[in-house]
């Protein structure tokens, strides 16, 4: 039996029950659910770096950093998807009783052999179509280098790529920046 033929469609209520439920995180795409696999030991560092430093730059303000525990609801044209980002920042929150944020200003993912497509291709172009988004970051493992996707003025995202323990990243709209050298705080490069 092919995959196409074992594909079961969800509802979008259906999908949030099961997920309540699950001991496995899933991401749901135009009806479809995907268990997310675990990362490497280096991935969760990275991740947890970022989270950790907005954390401490944020939490007198009103914005807040959120882990890859939350989900991202994603409206598309049909439906909605639902993703989880390795971290990201809301500034206009949803009730504390939603199990999702739906509008992100920033959103990060850190690259993995695994998920290199899916966070540069699907998940970019899911997530850049959310209107609160101003910046989505893409993490490297191998090396101190960050894909900055950023929106501009015109609502267009430039694509910048920076490198190097020595480079900062603004986040202007959280009125802070993130330095590649604590994104890889303790990351040992060979």
């Amino acid at each position: 039996m092919s995959i196409a033929e074992q594909t079961t469609y969800l509802s979008e209520a259906d999908y949030l029950r099961l997920e309540e439920e699950s001991e496995t995180k899933h991401e749901y795409v135009d009806g479809v659910i995907y268990a997310m696999a675990g990362g490497k030991n280096r991935h969760g560092f990275i991740a947890d770096n970022c989270y950790g430093h907005l954390w401490a730059r944020l939490r007198k303000s009103r914005c807040r950093p959120f882990s890859s525990d939350t989900k991202v609801k994603v409206q598309q044209a049909r439906s909605a998807d639902y993703y989880y980002p390795d971290c990201g920042v809301v500034c206009d929150k949803n009730s504390d009783s939603d199990v999702f944020q739906e509008k992100p200003v920033l959103l990060i993912e850190v690259l993995s052999t695994s998920t290199r497509r899916t966070d540069q291709k699907e998940k970019r172009d899911a997530y850049l179509s959310i209107s609160s988004l101003h910046t989505y970051l893409l993490i490297e493992q191998d090396r101190p280098e960050v894909r900055i996707y950023e929106r501009q003025d015109d609502d267009q995202f430039s694509n910048t790529i920076v490198t190097g323990l020595d480079q900062v990243i603004d986040l202007p709209k959280l009125d802070t920046s993130l330095a590649l050298a604590e994104i890889y705080e303790d990351i040992t490069f060979e």
